[in-house]
């Protein structure tokens, strides 16, 4: 990964090349945006940059051997630590034994979310984490001499997911870093960091992409214009959840959506208890992809209530949905309905068991619409 390889953020590749070339590297860098985002793809591209052997003035040369095998992930003076969980693919539960799966995880594209990679791994229902153990372990690896490189480099992807012992093992490190060792923190939530960790790192803010830049990666990848652009503005800057919807999700995920709040208007009792069955069934993942989904369409059923019909940019069949229930429901109700799925969401995200959630979410939906 090299710079040119990122659609836009152009001010913040500028950012990273000047603070190389002015010797001005900070040892521990916090890249933090919005999941779905450039921020892994961004500390990636830099660390190429700072241990190229050929630097070239605005990226790294992407052909000599560090470049080579920064690209395949496998650098021996650069390391990776990542949330995971117990899978049926690997014996184990640390990053090291992961890394295999890691590499084909991310080669496939650096903008994948922590969703992504549960399902990658079939880790079914349950949460990632990074253990103390994980994090005791970094201390370890960077007592090493480098091999080859300038700099050692510590990658840790969503460290929001350590736990306190984790991050009080790693915020040890950080206070007092090897010589040459740069540690870059890659976060979708820096809010649920220890504030000792944030003192520690320089943060660099990531945007989420734009519109036109989600739409012209989705034309990269051979997406219709027309579909690219709607997704784009579904997507809301997220390029892992732009793709997964222009070329797998989009009419499942719409389908099960419309016919789940038929059932709830009506209100069919019998079909929202099947309904509650089939939901359980899925990945927990999907379970929060359909949530979220929900939340989306119903702010559109809000602008369209509120006449700002300009900025709903739906077309076809979800745009007839939106204008269909922003007449067949109150503009006071929507609040209620997307404050209820948020609260969904957030006990799903707890381990709530689906299958109640679901029933009482669809019965509270039915409750709030026909009032």
């Amino acid at each position: 990964m090299v710079f040119k390889d990122i659609i836009g953020h152009q001010d913040t590749k500028n950012a990273l090349v000047r603070s190389v070339q002015n010797n001005h590297v900070a040892h521990a860098q916090l890249f933090d945006g919005a999941p779905g985002g450039a921020n892994y793809a961004l500390a990636w591209a830099f660390a190429t940059y700072l241990n190229c052997e050929n630097r070239q003035a605005d990226d790294a040369c992407g052909q000599c051997a560090s470049c080579t095998k920064m690209a395949k992930l496998v650098h021996p003076d650069v390391y990776h630590v990542f949330p995971t969980a117990i899978s049926p693919k690997v014996k184990g539960n640390s990053s090291e034994v992961f890394m295999p799966l890691w590499r084909a995880f991310v080669g496939v594209s650096p903008y994948r979310t922590l969703s992504d990679w549960l399902v990658f791994i079939d880790a079914d229902n349950k949460q990632g984490n990074i253990s103390a153990e994980e994090a005791r372990s970094v201390v370890k690896r960077l007592s090493l001499k480098a091999f080859e490189a300038e700099y050692k480099v510590m990658f840790v992807w969503l460290p929001e997911l350590m736990n306190v012992t984790s991050a009080n093992a790693l915020l040890k490190i950080l206070e007092e870093p090897p010589a040459k060792t740069l540690f870059l923190l890659v976060t979708n939530q820096s809010d649920k960091l220890l504030t000792t960790i944030i003192s520690r790192t320089q943060r660099v803010a990531v945007r989420a992409f734009e519109d036109d830049e989600v739409a012209q990666y989705l034309q990269q990848k051979n997406v219709e214009e027309k579909l690219a652009r709607q997704t784009a503005y579904l997507a809301d800057g997220n390029l892992s959840a732009a793709y997964l919807t222009a070329t797998e999700a989009t009419d499942d995920r719409h389908e099960w959506f419309t016919g789940w709040m038929r059932d709830c208007y009506k209100p069919a009792l019998p079909e929202l208890v099947k309904r509650a069955d089939g939901f359980d069934a899925q990945p927990k993942e999907r379970q929060k992809a359909i949530l979220d989904y929900t939340t989306r369409l119903f702010r559109e059923v809000f602008l369209w209530q509120q006449d700002v019909r300009a900025l709903v940019r739906l077309q076809d069949d979800q745009l007839k949905f939106v204008q269909n229930f922003a007449g067949a429901i109150k503009p006071s109700s929507v609040e209620g309905i997307v404050n209820e799925i948020s609260q969904a969401h957030y006990h799903l995200e707890r381990n709530a068991r689906a299958k109640i959630l679901f029933l009482d979410l669809s019965l509270t939906l039915a409750r709030l619409m026909r009032s």
